[in-house]
């Protein structure tokens, strides 16, 4: 495929994607930015990365860290990109994470969240954190369980060169609207709970919603919705 070719078909699959955005934010009659798009590029080439930011979008997220790195590294020219890591983090990936993003989607447990405070670089700013939840108790989903989420959330809150601003959830696959809409809704009441919990931690972010639950999502007031296949096309290693 052409570069002239690509850049067309990847335009139109973005404003698709806004576009569906912006219609869910609209039937859920919520205001128009409340709600963001995270390009999700693992497996993607750093040059659709720069495609993307060419036209117009700046949130971009990786599950892969040795991949991320390199494309970033490649995309260094570009201001106004945005880091966020979504995919599992072990103990020994947290610094080069610590050291290279600007958001992680996936702490779970308080050592993670340690290591992140302790090897943050002191010229950044505080790394914003969303905690995972396994909100649908799934024994193969990584997460915290919600009753333990207040206790590891006012842990995180107290470490200085973290921001915490969330949470994040992969709910179970289901069919209808309504059944997508259960576990988004009780991710949300859980966010709602620890704002009353931490009254001075700024919890503004819902990560959640994919291709195929995004409209459920925003329903439920996702702040940031991961779109990946929708817009860049079927998955491929770089």
């Amino acid at each position: 495929m052409s570069d002239i070719a690509l850049n067309e078909s990847l335009a139109h699959s973005y404003e698709q994607a806004c576009e569906r955005l912006r219609q869910a934010l609209e039937d859920a009659e919520r205001a128009p930015n409340a709600a963001a798009l995270l390009a999700v590029t693992k497996t993607k080439p750093a040059a659709m990365i720069r495609q993307a930011w060419q036209l117009g979008q700046r949130e971009f997220g990786e599950n892969y860290l040795q991949e991320a790195l390199e494309k970033q590294a490649e995309l260094a020219d570009l201001e106004g990109l945005v880091w966020h890591f979504i995919g599992p983090l072990q103990s020994n990936k947290t610094r080069a994470v610590a050291e290279h993003f600007d958001w992680v989607h996936s702490v779970d447990r308080l050592k993670i969240a340690q290591r992140l405070n302790e090897q943050r670089p002191a010229h950044l700013a505080p790394l914003n954190i969303c905690l995972q939840v396994n909100i649908s108790h799934e024994d193969s989903k990584a997460g915290v369980l919600p009753e333990e989420l207040e206790a590891l959330a006012r842990d995180v809150a107290t470490l200085p060169n973290l921001r915490l601003r969330g949470l994040m959830a992969i709910p179970a696959p289901a069919e209808t609207l309504a059944a997508q809409r259960q576990p988004l809704a009780a991710l949300r009441e859980a966010l709602t709970a620890l704002q009353s919990q931490l009254p001075e931690t700024p919890l503004d972010t819902l990560s959640m919603g994919m291709s195929d639950d995004l409209e459920a999502a925003v329903l439920e007031g996702a702040t940031l919705v991961r779109l990946g296949t929708s817009i860049f096309g079927a998955r491929q290693r770089a």
